[in-house]
């Protein structure tokens, strides 16, 4: 039962982590475009040199 008292804390911590890790991500902009990746995978363009 003495290990609740340290686990309960640190899955807080780490949801609290989680949760800071993607509101960064969101306001970096890293899910404005969504479907980018999808087409540039499609593209017969030659990108080697």
């Amino acid at each position: 039962m003495n290990v609740l008292v340290y686990l309960v804390p640190l899955a807080v911590a780490l949801g609290a982590l989680w949760l800071a890790c993607f509101l960064w991500s969101l306001r970096a902009g890293q899910y404005e475009d969504m479907e980018g990746a999808a087409w540039r995978i499609l593209s017969d363009e030659d990108v080697t040199k």
